[in-house]
C-alpha cells in the first residue's frame, strides 16, 4: 500500500483544528467535511496520526465509498473492495453501522449485508468457508449518508480522548479532545500563564501541559492497528521514537487549576 486514505473523525466544529494538526504532521492532501477530515498519506500515517492528534476522536482507514440504494448494491460493491489485502484470515472483523437520510435506513440489515460481503470476499481469497475471528481486531464501520456508503476500518481502538493518564474522573468530566481544542482556540503559548479556576478533574491544565512540552497525547497508550500484521512493527517503533525525540521536557510551564472540594 503506497498511499492510503484515512479519515480523522472529530466533534462538529473542530474540523479546522484537526486539519491544522494534520498539516503540522505533514499531511496536506486533505478534504474537510462535517465531523471529519479525510487525508491521503503513507502507511506510517496510521501510527503518527494516532499518536499525535489531540482534537480528533478516531483515525479510520477508508476502504471504499460508493452510492447504494439497494441491498444488492451494498453487497456487490462491498464484496468488490480489497478486503483480503487488508484483513488477515484470523482477524476479528465486527461491523458497526449508521445511516442518515438514506434509502437503506435499517442499520442492522446494512451491518449484516456488509459482514456477509466481506466474508464472501475473503472466502474467495483464503479458500476457506469458516473464519475463527480470534486474531487482531479490524472493526469495520458502514456509514451511509444520503445514499453514499463509506466503508472504513477503525485503527484507534479506544477513542483518542483516552490518553492513558486518567485513572479516575469527576462526575461530569470534560473530554480530553475538547479540552485540547479549548487550549488551541485560546491561542495559549507556553511562555504565558494558564489559570483554570473551575478545573474539575484538571483536564484543561493537563492538556495544556501536554501541548506546552510537546508530549504526544497517545504515547502512553496502545492502538488497535498495532496488532495488525499489515503494518510493519518498524513503523510503530519509528513513530514512537519520534514522540520521545520531539519532547520539550525542559520547557517551564506556568499552569494552575483550582476547584471547590465537593
Amino acid at each position: 500500500m503506497a498511499k492510503i486514505d484515512l479519515i480523522a473523525t472529530c466533534s462538529f466544529g473542530l474540523e479546522a483544528l484537526v486539519a491544522r494538526e494534520l498539516k503540522d504532521l505533514g499531511y496536506k492532501d486533505q478534504i474537510v467535511e462535517n465531523g471529519k477530515v479525510t487525508f491521503t498519506a503513507d502507511l506510517g500515517a496510521i501510527c503518527r496520526s494516532n499518536l499525535w492528534l489531540r482534537t480528533a476522536d478516531r483515525v479510520r482507514l477508508k476502504v471504499g465509498e460508493f452510492k447504494a440504494t439497494t441491498f444488492d448494491d451494498l453487497f456487490e460493491q462491498t464484496k468488490a473492495l480489497p478486503w483480503p489485502e487488508i484483513i488477515p484470515p484470523d482477524a476479528a472483523f465486527p461491523v458497526d453501522g449508521k445511516s442518515v437520510q438514506s434509502t437503506l435506513f435499517s442499520i442492522s440489515d446494512s451491518q449484516a449485508i456488509v459482514k456477509k460481503a466481506v466474508v464472501e470476499s475473503m472466502k474467495n481469497r483464503y479458500k476457506t468457508s469458516w473464519f475463527k475471528e480470534d486474531g487482531p481486531l479490524y472493526r469495520i464501520e458502514i456509514s451511509i449518508l444520503r445514499d453514499i456508503a463509506t466503508l472504513t476500518i477503525d485503527t484507534s481502538g479506544a477513542g483518542l480522548h483516552k490518553r492513558g493518564y486518567r485513572q479516575s474522573g469527576s462526575g461530569a468530566p470534560l473530554r480530553e479532545t475538547l479540552a485540547a481544542a479549548l487550549v488551541f482556540i485560546a491561542r495559549w503559548q507556553p511562555g504565558t500563564a494558564l489559570i483554570d479556576p473551575f478545573c474539575g478533574s484538571g483536564t484543561i491544565p493537563i492538556e495544556a501541559a501536554l501541548i506546552g512540552q510537546n508530549i504526544a497525547p497517545g504515547m502512553n497508550r496502545n492502538f488497535a492497528a498495532e496488532d495488525w500484521p499489515t503494518i510493519p512493527k518498524s513503523l510503530w517503533h519509528e513513530a514512537r521514537r519520534e514522540t520521545h525525540d520531539l519532547l520539550s521536557s525542559n520547557q517551564i510551564l506556568d499552569l494552575s487549576g483550582t476547584d471547590i472540594n465537593p
